[in-house]
């Protein structure tokens, strides 16, 4: 502007850069917005466009952003189905163990390859073999 603007005073100078600057500006909503503004200088073009740049992402981001419901009650309701729900996966899960101590563990139908009898297999045989004897 000193260069190609030399013999205007520097007022002149300052208010046909922020012009300049404003003619500068793609979108049209800021444009329209800084030269309202009626800056007398670059540097207060400059400033008035970053302050509304960033007013208009800060404002896009919040329309994008969903409001939160509290629903009253209705948590409560499903904290107790829940809290019903374990107790009785707990009681079941209690039986089954319980149940499984109680059982035992072989068929009774099997038969001992040492003593021919039935209901135990050989290793856990009682009898006495003519090995353990000597």
């Amino acid at each position: 502007m000193s260069l190609a603007y030399a013999e205007c005073p520097q007022d002149v100078r300052d208010s046909l850069s922020a012009q300049y600057f404003a003619d500068a500006i793609r979108d049209e909503d800021t444009q329209h917005a800084t030269r309202l503004m009626d800056a007398k200088d670059l540097k207060s073009a400059l400033a008035y466009n970053m302050k509304y740049k960033a007013a208009k992402t800060v404002s896009k981001t919040f329309r994008n952003v969903r409001s939160m419901e509290i629903e009253d009650g209705t948590g409560k309701e499903k904290d107790e189905k829940f809290d019903c729900l374990l107790k009785t996966l707990e009681k079941l899960l209690k039986s089954h163990v319980a149940g499984k101590k109680n059982t035992p563990r072989r068929n009774p139908n099997v038969t001992c390859w040492k003593c021919n009898k039935k209901e135990h297999v050989q290793r856990d045989c009682q009898t006495i073999s003519p090995i353990q004897e000597n």
